[in-house]
C-alpha cells in the first residue's frame, strides 16, 4: 500500500528545513525522529565521525515542528529520538555570548512535552534510543521520573566492564561510572528496562578481561543486551592496536555471553509469568499467524516481542492490556484482558 505522507515544515538539508514532504518508512502507528548528526566523540572502534563529520545539532525549534508534524499526523502514538548520542545533543551549538545551557537535551525534552501536553496526545510514548552513561544526568532523571510519557527505557551503550578496555577503546566512562549509573537508574525508575551494547574480542582483551564483563553481566542482570564481535576497519583508531584477539575466540566469547545473557532474560520472563504481570501493549501486526506487539520495555527490531494468544478484537497502533502467561526465549507471550 502506498505510505502515510506527512507534510512537515521547509527542509533543505539535514539542519535546513525544505519543501520536501516527509514520508513514514516504518509502520504508521511509530515514527524515528533525529535530533543530531554526526559525532563528537572518538571511540577507537567507531570511524562514524570519519563518515558522517562532525556532531550537527538541530535547533530545538525545528526539532518541535517536526515532533508535532509527526503527532498531527494523526495516526503516530510512539516517536523515537535518535542520533549516535542524545546527550551530546546541543554542544554543537553554543552561543555567542558563551551561554550554551539552553541548547541541550534536558530542555529539548521539557520542549517535546510541553508541545504535546494537551489531552489528544497525553499517551504518547517518547523513546530514548542511545544515550550514553555520562549524559545520564540527574535533571534528565528528574524529567523521566516526572512524566509517564516518557518511556522508563533507555538504551545505553557501554560496551565493556573492565577499565582496561574501557581506556583502551577511548570511553569517557569507567567502571564505576557505569555501576553507579545503573544503580542511579533503578533506584529513581524502579521499572525502568535498561538496553546495552556489548563488545567481545576488542584487540588486547584478555580472559581475564571478557571474565570481568561475563561477571557484571550476570550481577547487573540488565533487560536486553545486544553482543558483538569486535570488527576490525582500517580506519579506525583500533586497527593499529596490538594483540588482536582470533576469530574463534572472538566466537567463543560470544556464545559465552549471549548464553548468559538469554539465562537472565528467561528468569525475567518466568517472574512475569509468576507474577501475571499486565502489561500496556502496542499491537504491531500479525508475525508468522501470530498477531505480536510490545510493550514500553521493547523497543521495535532490537528487543523481543508479546505473542498474542488466540484472535482477539484488536487493531494496530492501539495498545491492549496482556496478561503475561508464557515466554518463548526473548518473547513473552500473553492475552488480552480488560485492564490493569
Amino acid at each position: 500500500g502506498e505510505q502515510p505522507l506527512i507534510q512537515s515544515s521547509r527542509r533543505r538539508s539535514f539542519l535546513e528545513q525544505g519543501d520536501t514532504p516527509r514520508f513514514l518508512a516504518t509502520p504508521p502507528h511509530y515514527a524515528y525522529l533525529k535530533i543530531a548528526e554526526g559525532c563528537k566523540k572518538s571511540c577507537a572502534f567507531c570511524i562514524i565521525p570519519k563518515i558522517k563529520g562532525r556532531l550537527q545539532s538541530k535547533p530545538i525549534p525545528q526539532v518541535v515542528d517536526e515532533y508535532q508534524a509527526l503527532l498531527e499526523h494523526g495516526t503516530v502514538s510512539e516517536i523515537i529520538l535518535i542520533a549516535q548520542d542524545l546527550g551530546d545533543f546541543g554542544k554543537d551549538l553554543v552561543r555567542d555570548d558563551g551561554d550554551d545551557e539552553s541548547v541541550n537535551l534536558a530542555n529539548l525534552l521539557k520542549a517535546l512535552l510541553q508541545a504535546s501536553s494537551n489531552d489528544k496526545h497525553d499517551d504518547v510514548w517518547l523513546r530514548l534510543l542511545y544515550l550514553y552513561p555520562d549524559e545520564i544526568t540527574p535533571e534528565i532523571l528528574d524529567i523521566i521520573e516526572s512524566d509517564q510519557r516518557i518511556c522508563r527505557y533507555l538504551d545505553m551503550p557501554i560496551q565493556h566492564s573492565h577499565d582496561d578496555m574501557l581506556k583502551l577503546m577511548r570511553r569517557k566512562t569507567t567502571s564505576y561510572d557505569i555501576q553507579q549509573t545503573i544503580y542511579n537508574l533503578r533506584e529513581r525508575l524502579p521499572d525502568v528496562q535498561i538496553r546495552t551494547s556489548l563488545m567481545v574480542g576488542f584487540p588486547g582483551e584478555t580472559e581475564e578481561h571478557f571474565e570481568h564483563l561475563l561477571n557484571f553481566v550476570k550481577e547487573f542482570q540488565l533487560e536486553n543486551v545486544g553482543v558483538f564481535e569486535y570488527s576490525d576497519e582500517e580506519l579506525a583508531y583500533s586497527h593499529r592496536l596490538p594483540n588482536h584477539v582470533p576469530e574463534e575466540i572472538k566466537q567463543e566469547r560470544y556464545g559465552r555471553l549471549m548464553e548468559a545473557q538469554l539465562q537472565i532474560v528467561q528468569r525475567k520472563n518466568e517472574e512475569r509469568v509468576k507474577t501475571k504481570d499486565r502489561l500496556h501493549t502496542v499491537i504491531e501486526g500479525m508475525q508468522d499467524d501470530k498477531i505480536v506487539g510490545r510493550y514500553y520495555g521493547q523497543c521495535p527490531d532490537i528487543d523481543g516481542q508479546v505473542i498474542i494468544e488466540g484472535s482477539p478484537n484488536v487493531n494496530p497502533g492501539q495498545r491492549y492490556w496482556v496478561e503475561i502467561n508464557g515466554y518463548d526465549n526473548y518473547d513473552l507471550i500473553g492475552k488480552v484482558v480488560d485492564g490493569p
